[in-house]
């Protein structure tokens, strides 16, 4: 059985490869990926549309399974887990943010990040303070008894990253999360983010096509022809 250590990586991907049929045909996704990441580190996968960027997040994330080789997360080998330990290990040690936010538009901002605790089993009192310190955190305190649509949006992003960090998860997955954001915006969540590294401790992945986050991340990695390319 495997065991996890703070001196081992938070993720370890070994020779990933993920291959889907379309008529009949096999289409190769991802062709050997090979991935390491520390904890406390906020790092970007980059590459062209098409890359796997998204397909490599579902399968770091458990929501899907590789065609060949190994996933490991906090020491634990996702293939050996079954699917409801995947769906807990999800649930309690990681994130995920979206491109087009994903929240639930009848919710305030408080009653979104509110209802992931309610999935985590939690009581009134914890998931008060608890869903308050992820608003504030993300700059969003006085903002909580809005809805949605009632915000900019660099505000609706900053509340899935709140709604993200309900579980206090050890890894948080974000696909193309400034994608639909202008440039200051985009600083502004990449600046968060470095935040969340610095003061929270929480390892980060984000896909993106923008280079300004090379400016933010610890690493970058670039998904080509369904690898990962050596840095030049």
């Amino acid at each position: 059985m495997m065991t996890d250590s703070p001196n081992s990586p938070l993720l370890r991907i070994e020779a990933v490869t993920r291959t889907y049929t379309t008529d009949g045909q096999p289409v190769p996704a991802l062709r050997g990926v090979d991935l390491e990441l520390p904890r406390g580190v906020f790092a970007a996968l980059k590459g062209r549309s098409g890359s796997g960027k998204t397909t490599l997040l579902n399968l770091i994330g458990g929501l899907d399974q590789p065609s060949s080789g190994q996933i490991t997360f906090e020491g634990q080998l996702l293939s050996a887990l079954s699917e409801t330990k995947r769906t807990l290990l999800r649930r309690q040690r990681m994130g995920f943010i979206f491109q087009s936010f994903a929240l639930l538009p009848t919710y305030s901002a408080f009653e979104n990040v509110e209802f992931m605790l309610r999935l985590l089993g939690l009581g009134r009192r914890e998931r008060l303070a608890r869903a308050q310190r992820c608003l504030k955190v993300v700059g969003l305190a006085r903002w909580m008894h809005h809805r949605p649509d009632e915000m900019s949006g660099g505000q609706q992003q900053r509340l899935a990253i709140a709604r993200a960090l309900a579980n206090r998860p050890a890894l948080i997955l974000a696909d193309e999360p400034t994608g639909e954001l202008d440039t200051t915006t985009t600083r502004q969540i990449l600046d968060l983010f470095r935040h969340l590294v610095e003061r929270e401790g929480i390892t980060i992945l984000a896909t993106s096509h923008d280079p300004i986050i090379d400016e933010y991340a610890d690493q970058v990695f670039t998904l080509q022809d369904g690898k990962i390319a050596a840095n030049p």
